[in-house]
């Protein structure tokens, strides 16, 4: 009974911290559970990808189908985990992403980074390397509405150069203190999409870069996300983008 009692003490101390977190990190009605707000933060990050690639890790449309054509295929090709694809499994997973409303079909002689092989007749992902800076985002605020969600977010970076030195090993016990200390400089740099630095983090505390853009929030991008919502045969709901507002 006595170990009951703990278990369910433990358990509640780890809701009431999931609650007060998300209540830190997110303005939302009253209406929105934490399992919504995970799935939705769990949705947005399979459609943001990386501005190196894409031209923006989350462009701005009003119709889905107007979209960057790269950014969709991206976002596509970012969660199918083969690097054959077939068409229809390239189709299936835009649909998957985006819902019935996109009525783009994938160009059937390939994309720049889906590259098309008439041999197998099958597309092959092609890779291209990424640079230190992780393009990142926070809920900032969700707001229930007939059709879904809207959702405010705020774009931040995590640039990761400070970590590159400390993944190398040293060599000879010769080198000078100095480069010895770069090389285990374990900081992760938070800038805006304006490129400045606005603090510093341990690479240990990276959840710490959330509250670094919560305090200084006036300083980096936001975005609003028109999100609904469709429910499945099994009344599983489906998450999808419409359009994304300044």
């Amino acid at each position: 009974m006595k170990k009951l009692i703990v278990i369910i003490i433990i358990l509640a101390i780890i809701f009431v911290g999931m609650l007060t977190y998300k209540n830190l990190a997110i303005k939302a009605n009253n209406n929105i559970s934490i399992q919504e707000i995970e799935r939705i933060e769990t949705y947005i990050t399979k459609i943001y990808m990386w501005k190196e690639i894409t031209g923006e890790a989350l462009p701005y449309f009003e119709d889905i189908n107007q979209a960057n054509d790269v950014w969709i295929w991206e976002a596509v090709k970012k969660n199918l985990e083969e690097y054959e694809l077939t068409y229809e499994q390239i189709e299936e997973e835009a649909n998957e992403l985006f819902g019935p409303d996109l009525t783009k079909k994938f160009p059937k002689e390939g994309s720049e980074y889906l590259k098309y092989d008439e041999q197998t007749d099958k597309y092959h992902a092609v890779g291209r390397g990424l640079d230190e800076e992780e393009d990142s985002f926070l809920l900032n605020k969700i707001e229930k509405t007939k059709d879904g969600y809207e959702v405010e977010i705020v774009e931040y970076l995590e640039d990761y150069s400070n970590l590159l030195y400390g993944e190398e090993q040293e060599s000879t016990e010769s080198k000078s203190d100095e480069n010895s200390q770069n090389k285990t400089n374990d900081e992760i740099i938070i800038r805006n999409f304006n490129e400045e630095e606005i603090g510093r983090i341990k690479s240990s505390e990276e959840e710490s870069a959330k509250e670094i853009v919560k305090s200084n929030i006036d300083k980096f991008t936001k975005k609003k996300l028109i999100i609904t919502t469709k429910e499945t045969q099994n009344a599983e709901k489906k998450y999808f983008i419409k359009r994304v507002e300044k």
